[in-house]
């Protein structure tokens, strides 16, 4: 009987420990994404508001009236709006306090001046504003700079070009306008028919930096989604009826779509208002712009492209890429094209490694705009 009584009391403190790890989990992982209580990191700063009275009447010296804001701003990070008013109170409290023990503002430093009960309520307020805007939107403090990054990095992977055969080389470049890490310009691409294809697509979204991110990031992922599931003629017009489908107050888009045959170099490009790509013949060293017929994705339904077509043989280029690079408000689009072209000469005998960072960095290095170029180059023919 005793045996049987130790292995009960056993079990059940094994239950009751696999319980309270569990509950400890769930609810790191809840304060994590914001879901939890807020009653641990309010109790501490409320301790904090009469640690910090206490230390401005026994030592003024080190402790001013104005150190109240401390609590006050880290609360509008992590408090929600009503345990932020509980928070308020007990600050407001303090002041009156301190302004009683310390004496009137007039009799020497170190009093609660008019300008410490602005200086804090001033911080109080735009405090209670930001958490009103987080509680609105649900994104709390602890998850907003993760799913930002998170988003950011979707973007990236997403615009990644799939591995090609030895035969070809590729490479891509971006860069977002003012420096920000969001942009209206992207690209997704894939293999297609058992990988004898490559499909790509580089869109321009209206707008520019973060104001089009968010709009680049749900269309890269909608466009990620029909390329390959849809034969290369039906693309654009799906990718049409889903801008169409938005009902945005902004919402056209460029795009050019290559669709590549890998084993002979023939090509289509259907292009939706985008800029013409360019193409370099290795055989005269001459540039050649290459576009298809169609209209801006998002103006009207029922819209037709006709394809352009052509052939890469070994040791040409192939070149797309958005306005940004081209153009300017004091420079048209020929003159950015024939800037492009001439500095995409230099890497003719140098080779083309590095060369979409390199041509963005010379041709549009301080342009406030999104840049994109995406650069294929099928290896010359190498004699045995």
């Amino acid at each position: 009987m005793a045996g049987a009584r130790v292995e009960t009391l056993m079990a059940r403190t094994r239950m009751l420990w696999h319980r309270a790890r569990t509950a400890l989990r769930k609810s790191a992982v809840d304060y994590f994404r914001g879901d939890a209580s807020d009653w641990l990191a309010f109790g501490g700063l409320l301790l904090t508001v009469p640690a910090i009275a206490c230390g401005t009447l026994l030592l003024p010296v080190w402790f001013s009236p104005s150190a109240l804001v401390l609590p006050i701003v880290a609360g509008g990070l992590l408090l929600r709006p009503a345990s932020l008013l509980g928070l308020y109170a007990a600050s407001a409290t303090a002041l009156i306090v301190e302004a009683l023990a310390l004496g009137p503002y007039t009799e020497g430093p170190a009093r609660v001046t008019p300008g410490t009960v602005l200086v804090v309520a001033a911080c109080g307020f735009f405090g209670l504003i930001i958490a009103q805007f987080r509680s609105r939107v649900g994104v709390p403090w602890r998850r907003g700079g993760t799913m930002l990054f998170d988003l950011r990095e979707r973007i990236r992977v997403q615009s990644k070009l799939p591995a090609l055969p030895p035969a070809w080389h590729r490479e891509m470049a971006l860069r977002p306008a003012g420096g920000q890490s969001f942009s209206g310009d992207f690209v997704v691409a894939a293999r297609t028919n058992g990988g004898r294809t490559l499909e790509v697509v580089l869109t321009d979204v209206s707008g520019k930096g973060m104001e089009a991110g968010s709009r680049a990031l749900l269309l890269s992922g909608a466009f990620g989604g029909l390329l390959g599931a849809l034969p290369p003629q039906d693309f654009l017009p799906a990718a049409n009826g889903y801008l169409l489908r938005q009902d945005w107050d902004e919402g056209f888009a460029t795009s050019i779509h290559l669709v590549l045959d890998l084993e002979t170099g023939d090509y289509e490009l259907l292009s939706a208002g985008h800029l013409p790509a360019l193409q370099l013949s290795a055989g005269t060293g001459r540039w050649q712009e290459k576009s298809g017929e169609g209209p801006l994705l998002g103006v009207y339904d029922g819209a037709e492209f006709e394809p352009a077509r052509g052939s890469l043989r070994p040791g040409d280029v192939l070149m797309l890429f958005t306005d940004g690079l081209v153009e300017t408000a004091d420079r048209e689009i020929s003159e950015g094209i024939d800037r492009l072209t001439g500095e995409a000469d230099r890497y003719v005998a140098a080779g083309w490694e590095g060369a979409a960072w390199h041509l963005i960095e010379k041709v549009a290095k301080d342009v406030n705009d999104d840049r994109a170029l995406l650069l294929i180059r099928r290896a010359p023919f190498q004699r045995p």
